[in-house]
């Protein structure tokens, strides 16, 4: 099983922690040079510093808020004017909980654009040197929404969807490139994103952290939380040569929790 990434070149988006980071890890020990995309320098230079780098791979960073898809289309295209990318990892945090007759309409416009409007930025600027170079990988980071809405997590939901979506028809519209488009789900990962989740649903209900985790973990068939490696393996092997005829997919990574085949 051909797994080396060895000459392709990643980048990363939201990886100065949690998944994002996992994954840049991840790629980095196969083989790839990775370029990691976040709105925090200082995070950004020590998440860059911490990748492996034992095949002479090459490591890099954009600043860029996704808040802002205009700071994220010149931060890409940038880089692209000078570097063929064969990887994109679209990743980032997702939006507040709540219930979605409760949400504002800004919920709704501020999370399509950080979510699936710098999706599409990133990914036009990189598809012409994925065609070019023979090989591209587009994973997206979403969640296991996808297949079942999670309660209390409206506006995430509605977006996320639309994210798989837009996905989807990509893959159709890239396969014959050898590009794939594919989206990884996770369930509940032990992250920063988790925790303050479990918090605030602790609080809401007057109850202790431990006791809302110990709910949430039987929900679970493997009665624990992911690591955010285990996520990240998911995504490192869709992006490998051994996964070249898988396109087009959602792939849950969540110990089982999804109710659905």
């Amino acid at each position: 099983m051909n797994l080396s990434l060895e000459g392709k070149n990643a980048v990363i988006c939201g990886s100065t922690q949690g998944i994002g980071l996992a994954i840049a890890e991840e790629l980095a020990l196969l083989g790839a040079n990775c370029t990691l995309i976040a709105r925090n320098e200082a995070a950004l230079k020590a998440a860059v510093h911490s990748l492996d780098i034992a095949l002479r791979q090459q490591h890099h960073y954009l600043v860029a808020d996704f808040s802002k898809p205009a700071e994220v289309k010149a931060a890409i295209e940038g880089h692209v004017s000078g570097t063929p990318v064969h990887i994109l990892i679209n990743n980032t945090g997702g939006p507040a909980a709540g219930p979605i007759i409760e949400a504002s309409e800004e919920a709704f416009t501020d999370t399509f654009s950080q979510h699936l409007v710098c999706n599409h930025i990133l990914a036009k600027a990189v598809v012409p040197s994925m065609k070019k170079e023979g090989f591209g990988r587009i994973i997206n980071i979403i969640s296991t929404s996808v297949k079942i809405p999670l309660k209390n997590l409206g506006v995430s939901n509605t977006i996320r969807g639309a994210v798989a979506s837009w996905a989807k028809s990509m893959a159709n519209e890239l396969g014959q490139y050898n590009i794939t488009v594919n989206n990884v789900l996770p369930g509940f990962t032990s992250t920063q994103r988790l925790s303050t989740l479990i918090e605030n649903i602790a609080k809401k209900g007057n109850t202790v952290v431990d006791i809302v985790e110990k709910n949430m973990m039987e929900e679970v068939p493997m009665k624990r939380f992911a690591d955010a490696a285990e996520v990240a393996a998911v995504a490192a092997f869709l992006a490998s040569p051994a996964a070249s005829y898988i396109n087009g997919v959602s792939i849950p990574v969540d110990g089982g929790r999804t109710g659905s085949i």
